[in-house]
């Protein structure tokens, strides 16, 4: 039996406005909806997994999703949550962004011939073909300047300067809703609460155009307690493709989420139940510093999103690398590929093998073969305070490098105290 839609995305925190009448039409056929995604980038980020989250409820309650990608309304920029205009891409740039997000989207949905599969779009094939003149007479007769000035992401930017291209955006995406409610029998529109605006802006040009109704529901924006950026990290953003962010450093953004944040998460970015939620919660109430519940987000999101051997992988240089007692043994467990992703972001240094053939002294490879510590005397200091780790282990001023060292025969980790590392790679 089929999940009420509705239903699912309310316990789980993902409903914010509702257009009257949406849930008594899903209560009683198979309809079709759509997100739309903005091609601004090759890939999506974490971010994007709400509407696509939204989509994959859709299909699991025996409805059926579409997918548009914005290949025409990403030449235009949405105004929506913005302060400024954005730069806006040209054809090429727009083109490999959109091959991109599809390739994102196509991991995620189920698309298949049935009445529920899944359909991928992208808005520049039925807008290309229009003329400004055709537009503007055919689509934008039936809007007054009144109706769009007073959306919300427009009235707050006409106070400080919107351009007309942007001005102009809740027409583009309400004409998506036409066409596809015209050719698809597409009745309902999905989003962010930022989307209200157009996305109703759509179901008005339905009834003006069309003499039909459509429906919408947006879903509240994700936000962290601490008021930072959700998807946001000191290296930026968290993608949803591995050349991006690698699936360790995935692992990582979820299992470094708040105790505040935590439960939000796993209700949005899981399809774990209700009753099985509730228990991971309070098996980790009863412990929190087991990090119960991060952990269990961190391994179902990295599971859906890169599967199995990526976790997998994700897991075990986790285990490694923050296991105060591991070992050179240890180390040589992970791949090279998975020695950069865990130390992506820590200060790196070439040094020859020759030095280690050599054997390379302690102090120098702090000091004058990295660049690690300023001088010598700040190197002699730190290891006569026991400050400083080789591969873990803590080492004395007297400590010679050598091969056997070597992590994966390339890497040696040089640490002072707890957060300062160092990563030497041998060429």
């Amino acid at each position: 039996m089929p999940v009420n839609f509705v239903e699912e995305l309310r316990w789980r925190g993902m409903l914010q406005d509702v257009m009257p009448g949406t849930e008594e039409l899903l209560s009683k056929e198979i309809v079709t909806g759509y997100c739309g995604f903005d091609p601004t980038a090759d890939s999506l980020h974490v971010g994007s997994l709400i509407p696509i989250m939204m989509l994959k409820h859709m299909q699991r309650a025996g409805h059926r999703p579409i997918a548009l990608v914005g290949g025409a309304t990403g030449m235009v920029g949405d105004p929506s949550g913005k302060s400024d205009e954005r730069n806006l891409l040209d054809e090429e740039a727009l083109n490999k962004n959109v091959k991109g997000v599809k390739g994102v989207l196509e991991r995620f949905l189920d698309f298949n011939d049935s009445a529920t599969g899944a359909t991928l779009v992208n808005n520049y094939d039925w807008m290309k073909d229009f003329s400004f003149i055709g537009f503007i007479r055919d689509v934008g007769k039936h809007l007054t300047v009144n109706y769009m000035s007073a959306k919300d992401s427009v009235k707050t930017r006409i106070q400080t300067g919107i351009s007309f291209t942007e001005f102009s955006y809740q027409l583009l995406q309400g004409y998506d809703f036409v066409h596809l409610y015209r050719s698809l029998g597409c009745k309902i529109q999905m989003g962010g609460s930022d989307q209200w605006g157009n996305i109703t802006t759509g179901t008005e040009l339905i009834r003006r155009m069309e003499g039909g109704e459509g429906f919408a529901f947006t879903c509240p924006l994700m936000t962290k307690a601490d008021g930072t950026k959700f998807g946001k990290t000191a290296g930026g953003a968290v993608w949803l493709t591995t050349d991006r962010t690698s699936a360790y450093a995935f692992y990582q953004f979820w299992l470094n989420a708040s105790d505040e944040d935590a439960p939000k998460y796993i209700r949005t970015f899981t399809f774990l139940t209700k009753e099985e939620i509730e228990e991971i919660e309070a098996a980790h109430a009863t412990d929190p510093g087991l990090r119960i519940l991060q952990k269990r987000l961190a391994e179902e999101v990295t599971l859906m999103v890169h599967g199995q051997e990526a976790l997998d992988s994700a897991l075990k240089t986790t285990g490694i690398l923050f296991n105060r007692q591991a070992t050179i043994a240890d180390f040589n467990q992970l791949s090279e590929r998975e020695i950069l992703d865990g130390f992506e972001g820590v200060p790196q240094a070439i040094v020859s093998r020759a030095d280690f053939d050599a054997g390379l002294g302690i102090i120098d490879a702090l000091s004058a073969k990295s660049g690690f510590l300023a001088s010598n005397g700040e190197a002699r200091r730190e290891l006569k305070q026991n400050a400083i780790a080789l591969n873990k282990i803590k080492v004395q001023e007297d400590y010679v490098l050598s091969t056997s060292d070597l992590i994966c025969n390339k890497f040696v980790l040089l640490s002072k105290g707890k957060k300062n590392n160092y990563l030497l790679v041998v060429e």
